[in-house]
């Protein structure tokens, strides 16, 4: 397959729109899966991209489920849309298993090449812009822009060693491999880049607000068609998403590869490193957004006592919210007897816990009434005593079951307690309140967290939650060998 020409088929289509269509149909294969009373006669569910299911004949590939480079100038849809793979009569010899492995890592190629040209465009479109140059102090700019000249540099040299391995046979022999060489070798510019997020966000709402020029600018650019209707923060955002989407990708291929065959191996290790990444990245953020979070509290408070300072390298904010406290004799004490309950408000540390008096902004939570105390009070348990035994099984502890649900709305952290989720997360459902949250893991990386139950789905289908452990068993089962034998020699 020519270099020029995979590329050439390419040119209609951003990784923005590539993902937000991959995320809407892996959606609705999930709900057609759960639907359904045999998994088995639906395509690998979980994290599957849609566009990487392909129909298992070749009679079939007339109506692909999911077309992933569908645009005005796209001339073919799957690996197995491909003329030469059309022509050479190779999809009535290769097993139904196989095509479908082929399709998850062509996916892998053809959205790096879809990342690639969103990641030009950022660059060349925005921060190259010689208005916007002059507006911006050279300070600015590079809190907004980061290092994203070495993410492009290292993207462009990971596709063309992905396009070179498509060139090398019309039977992709394997891709993990690369990716793996390239996340050891080359990905730590993710790391930097991704660290960077709080202060670009704040920036970015900074320069909004302070610099009507700016704002004018940016404005413009959106509106030009080679953005497609989409905002700068989803260009700044990129490299964040790329990295956790990889990581998805190749647990795609992980879960079709044969087992304990060579390239199980090469996905079990290009999967290990891409989540070392993906963990530092996370971390990196977290550092930069606990420090800020931190600060922000000690200008609120009026805390005197300097043997117990508020900001240390070591403290982060579990949960912070209102609650009401009893007052006045135990005899006297009831839920509806208001006078007795006086406001305060929590802040509640990793290994410290602050009781203020009266409410410290509007814009925080508060429990009003004793009623929905005892609903929010569920969260502070878990908060307080992390480790406390959930209502519903954990996927962590290798049962076969457990309720799940899937997201169908993205949604945005508001609380420390709270877990941000992106379209189509599948997560086990740890636990829930009478007024619509839900305490939940999400399966591919095991991140816990809050968050309401409205954003999602819920799987009702007992053999596809088993089916969604199972995969997760598989892709994991490496990371928990390690820890084993981590903690033999630690024990030794």
């Amino acid at each position: 397959i020519p270099h020029s020409y995979l590329l050439c088929c390419l040119l209609g289509l951003l990784y923005q729109e590539y993902r937000d269509k991959s995320t809407r149909q892996e959606i609705e294969t999930r709900r057609l899966q759960d639907s359904q009373t045999d998994p088995e006669e639906s395509s690998p569910s979980e994290e599957t991209p849609p566009e990487t299911e392909p129909a298992s004949t070749p009679e079939s590939k007339a109506a692909p489920q999911f077309n992933l480079l569908r645009n005005s100038n796209s001339r073919f849809n799957l690996w197995q849309d491909l003329p030469e793979i059309q022509s050479s009569g190779i999809l009535s010899i290769l097993q139904p298993d196989e095509i479908k492995l082929q399709e998850a890592m062509f996916e892998l190629v053809t959205s790096e090449a879809s990342y690639c040209k969103s990641l030009n465009l950022l660059v060349s479109h925005f921060m190259e812009n010689e208005r916007l140059k002059k507006i911006l102090h050279q300070s600015e700019a590079h809190i907004l822009f980061s290092n994203v000249l070495d993410v492009k540099a290292v993207s462009e040299r990971f596709l063309l060693d992905l396009e070179r391995r498509v060139e090398e046979n019309i039977v992709i022999s394997d891709v993990c491999d690369i990716v793996y060489q390239h996340t050891v070798d080359h990905f730590s510019v993710y790391i930097t880049y991704v660290s960077n997020q709080t202060y670009q966000e704040r920036t970015y709402k900074q320069l909004l607000q302070d610099k009507p020029a700016f704002r004018e600018v940016i404005t413009q650019l959106e509106l030009d068609p080679m953005c497609r209707g989409l905002s700068f923060s989803s260009f700044l955002i990129l490299p964040f998403q790329r990295i956790t989407r990889l990581k998805l990708l190749v647990q795609n291929i992980l879960k079709k590869v044969e087992e304990k065959s060579e390239r199980e191996t090469t996905a079990l290790e290009a999967h290990k490193e891409l989540e070392t990444v993906v963990k530092a990245c996370n971390e990196g953020v977290r550092k930069m957004s606990r420090t800020e979070q931190m600060i922000s509290i000690q200008k609120k408070l009026e805390f005197k006592i300097k043997s117990v300072p508020i900001i240390s390298h070591s403290r982060w904010l579990l949960k912070q919210g209102e609650l009401q406290q009893m007052n006045g004799p135990k005899t006297s004490r009831t839920l509806r007897t208001k006078k007795l309950f006086r406001e305060i408000y929590l802040f509640l540390f990793n290994d410290l816990l602050v009781i203020c008096r009266g409410s410290t902004g509007s814009h925080m939570c508060r429990a009003k009434s004793p009623s929905r105390v005892s609903k929010y009070m569920k969260r502070w348990m878990i908060s307080l005593a992390p480790n406390r035994r959930t209502k519903f099984v954990s996927f962590t502890s290798r049962l076969s079951d457990c309720p799940q649900i899937q997201c169908v709305h993205p949604y945005v952290a508001q609380q420390p307690d709270e877990l941000s989720l992106e379209l189509a997360d599948v997560l086990n459902i740890l636990d829930k309140t009478d007024d619509g949250w839900i305490f939940g893991e999400r399966l591919h990386d095991q991140e816990r967290g809050w968050f309401p139950s409205s954003i999602g789905e819920e799987i009702l289908n007992p053999k596809i939650r088993a089916q969604n452990l199972k995969e997760c068993f598989r892709v994991h089962k490496s990371d928990d060998s390690q820890r084993r034998k981590l903690g033999s020699r630690n024990r030794q």
